[in-house]
């Protein structure tokens, strides 16, 4: 698993001694992640950085990895069952085409579960959107926007979920409102001295 700005990097099984580089992730195993992203395929990873950029903005630590739930049914299964004991909090999941991946997770584990469609085939995320979000009754997955819009949600939701225990991260995002309120005054501002209002 990778992570950025000297959070937590591990792979399943794998047990880190020392501080690297490696790809220009670092490896640390003095902090411990909260948040599990977890991806289908490598090609998925372009969007699933956005999540990891929302979680870093907000100081929260993560880890990030690949497994399928249709190529790697076990494992899939497995890293869901001992996501909480490695004390996880929070899993966003991201995959494309049938997208079954967040919920073959959220089946697993009781911990809050988001699903992050990846536009990867012709269809542009539609089909991974409606294979994230028809989740029947008891198993639920908090699906966002499709591609890379949705991961920076997934990241953000991440946050308030966690923030809902801490004060510090809830006035993080608080900050965070009121510095999206701002642009917007901005953004009218520009607009009104462009159009000589």
């Amino acid at each position: 698993m990778l992570t950025r700005a000297g959070l937590r990097v591990e792979s399943a099984g794998e047990t880190p001694t020392e501080s690297r580089r490696e790809g220009g992730y670092k490896k640390d195993i003095m902090s411990k992640p909260l948040v599990s992203i977890v991806m289908g395929s490598d090609s998925d990873l372009d969007v699933m950085r956005e999540a990891a950029k929302a979680l870093e903005d907000f100081g929260i630590a993560y880890e990030i990895d690949v497994t399928s739930a249709h190529r790697s049914p076990d494992r899939t299964a497995d890293y869901a069952r001992k996501a909480a004991g490695r004390g996880i909090r929070v899993i966003i999941a991201g995959a494309g085409g049938a997208a079954h991946l967040a919920g073959v997770i959220a089946a697993h584990t009781t911990l809050p579960v988001i699903g992050v469609p990846i536009p990867s085939t012709s269809l542009n995320g539609m089909d991974s959107l409606l294979a994230t979000v028809q989740m029947p009754a008891g198993i639920p997955v908090a699906t966002v926007a499709i591609g890379k819009p949705g991961a920076t949600n997934a990241g953000i939701l991440a946050a308030q979920i966690l923030g809902l225990s801490s004060e510090s991260l809830a006035r993080k995002l608080e900050s965070l409102k009121e510095t999206l309120a701002n642009s917007v005054e901005e953004k009218s501002k520009k607009l009104k001295i462009a159009l000589g209002a």
